[in-house]
């Protein structure tokens, strides 16, 4: 399925044993159809939202043991479910976390259909991991970009101000069969996430959207621009590159497909990510663990948008961050990317 140029791929299902009744067979279709059919419903009702948000849980971070959020006790976590009405399972699980009165922000998410809503599949572990060593490593009074989900990620788990503080919904994420329902779908987002964005603090997004998908020179002197001269840093998660093409489909071409890891068979999956970019006449790769089960492996569409800033900032198949020029890399872990930004007058440093 296409968003743009961004295209969504089915999440890959292991392959069921020849010895399954074909009953089952039937019973799955059926419910395959259930569930299309109730899609299909809410995609011929354009006024009404096709989801909500229900808080099934809320409490300390003592009751969310498993989110490994011990360092930040002050927090307030509140689980959400994403609902169609109709569908008996939910949609998606969300994690927001708040501190005090503040806005809440999406800190986990975990999409449970076949194509992505509202926010893309992380993982926590990685997102606490890479905010422990910003507030080691970067000085508090430094400019730090990044995805504006990130960035209020960063701000919460840090107590960093980072350029980007508020819930700005860009770009809209939602299964192809609902793009009808785009108006009621922001509607619906505002509302629930409240305090929108300045203007500024927009314009400024859509800036940082600009350099993202230019080339690395002219992306970097964007950069720049955005941070006024101050100690800045930029980080990115692999994503971003999804998100980024849709946000720019003229600009950055970008697909993704969830791959089963069976056993831990690294090389049997590699072939298989390999053969799935040749079918497509992808020319580059790059994957990211999900979970000890699955991988996800991003794909550039064409030769154009391996050029782009944020693509070179990744290690694609046909990248190097190492041997990026325009920007220092100081961190690396899981999906994330930091690098700092250097002045005008030293380049290298």
């Amino acid at each position: 399925m296409i968003a743009g140029a961004a295209q969504t791929m089915e999440g890959a299902l292991a392959r069921p044993s020849n010895k399954i009744l074909p009953s089952l067979g039937i019973i799955l279709v059926a419910g395959g159809f259930i569930v299309l059919s109730w899609l299909g419903y809410l995609w011929l009702s354009p006024a009404q939202g096709p989801y909500r948000y229900k808080l099934v849980e809320e409490g300390g971070v003592d009751k969310f043991g498993k989110l490994g959020l011990d360092a930040w006790p002050d927090l307030s976590i509140g689980k959400h479910e994403i609902i169609v009405d109709g569908v008996d399972q939910p949609m998606a699980v969300g994690y927001l976390a708040r501190r005090g009165s503040a806005r809440p922000v999406m800190l986990d998410w975990e999409n449970r259909s076949r194509e992505p809503i509202v926010f893309l599949d992380g993982k926590l572990s990685e997102l606490t991991t890479l905010a422990s060593a910003i507030a080691k490593h970067v000085p508090k009074d430094a400019a730090i970009l990044a995805w504006w989900d990130t960035s209020r990620q960063i701000k919460l788990l840090t107590g960093y101000q980072t350029e980007f503080v508020s819930h700005l919904g860009e770009p809209p994420i939602a299964p192809s069969v609902w793009r009808s329902k785009s108006g009621a779908i922001e509607k619906y987002e505002r509302e629930f996430w409240g305090a929108p964005a300045s203007a500024d603090e927009s314009r400024k997004f859509k800036r940082f959207a600009d350099a993202l998908v230019a080339d690395p020179k002219e992306g970097v002197a964007i950069l720049r621009e955005l941070t006024g001269g101050r100690e800045a840093y930029v980080a990115v998660h692999l994503s971003d590159l999804y998100k980024l093409g849709l946000m720019r489909p003229d600009r950055l071409g970008a697909a993704y497909k969830d791959f089963p890891l069976q056993g831990g068979d690294v090389h049997g999956l590699s072939g298989i990510v390999k053969r799935w970019q040749q079918d497509n006449n992808y020319v580059s790769y790059s994957v990211h663990g999900l979970s000890v089960n699955m991988v996800r492996a991003y794909f550039l569409t064409d030769a154009k948008s391996g050029n782009t800033l944020l693509a070179q900032m990744l290690p694609f198949t046909t990248t190097n961050p190492l041997e990026l020029q325009e920007l220092k890399l100081v961190y690396q872990y899981g999906g994330y990317w930091v690098y700092k930004i250097p002045s005008v007058q030293s380049p290298s440093s």
